[in-house]
């Protein structure tokens, strides 16, 4: 394995950068949770899906809007605006047994889906909540040729528990700003 120095101006060298085992763990075991989660979402097991969430949690989607270099901090919704998703664990719960019923007229035939997952990053750990940035790419096929694809970033706020991690809080930021879907029925 090839490992990459890096200059560290203080002492005037190149020197890769420690990382502890408790790091790599804690990245391994975040990833792996990430993993988890985007099979459940791939194979249809919504209610599965939705109890990686804590009671409190809050997923939200906000607009995204084009603004100029001066605007950009104006670029995003806020909580409380208009929301692709603004929403709580009680209503992700109803979304997901609509779409068990088969009577969701968007997701019947259902559709096919892939969410694919990159560059986690744990921003902050206090032992006890986990803020995690990423990236995903949510590629989706229904019927016979209609596919969507979605790009953007998740932040995310886990929570430790005695059954493992959870969402306590998801947002999530698309790259585009108009969507070109027949609709948004999928889970992030």
């Amino acid at each position: 394995m090839t490992t990459h120095a890096v200059p560290d101006a203080a002492a005037g060298t190149n020197a890769v950068p420690a990382v502890s085992l408790d790091t790599l763990l804690r990245q391994h075991e975040v990833e792996q949770f990430y993993s988890y989660e985007a099979a459940l979402l791939d194979a249809h097991r919504y209610e599965e899906w939705v109890a990686l969430f804590t009671d409190d949690t809050h997923y939200f989607m906000p607009l995204r809007r084009t603004m100029t270099r001066r605007q950009l901090h104006l670029e995003f919704t806020k909580p409380g605006e208009m929301a692709y998703f603004d929403e709580d664990k009680g209503f992700l719960e109803t979304r997901a047994k609509k779409f068990a019923t088969g009577t969701s007229w968007a997701e019947d035939p259902p559709s096919r889906t892939r969410h694919l997952i990159t560059n986690v990053r744990v921003a902050e750990d206090d032992g006890t909540e986990l803020v995690v940035h990423s990236n995903f790419l949510l590629y989706r096929t229904r019927l016979k040729s209609d596919t969507d694809q979605w790009v953007g970033r998740r932040e995310d706020t886990l929570r430790r528990t005695e059954a493992g991690l959870a969402i306590a809080k998801r947002f999530i930021y698309l790259d585009q700003t108009v969507l070109q879907s027949g609709n948004l029925s999928n889970f992030f």
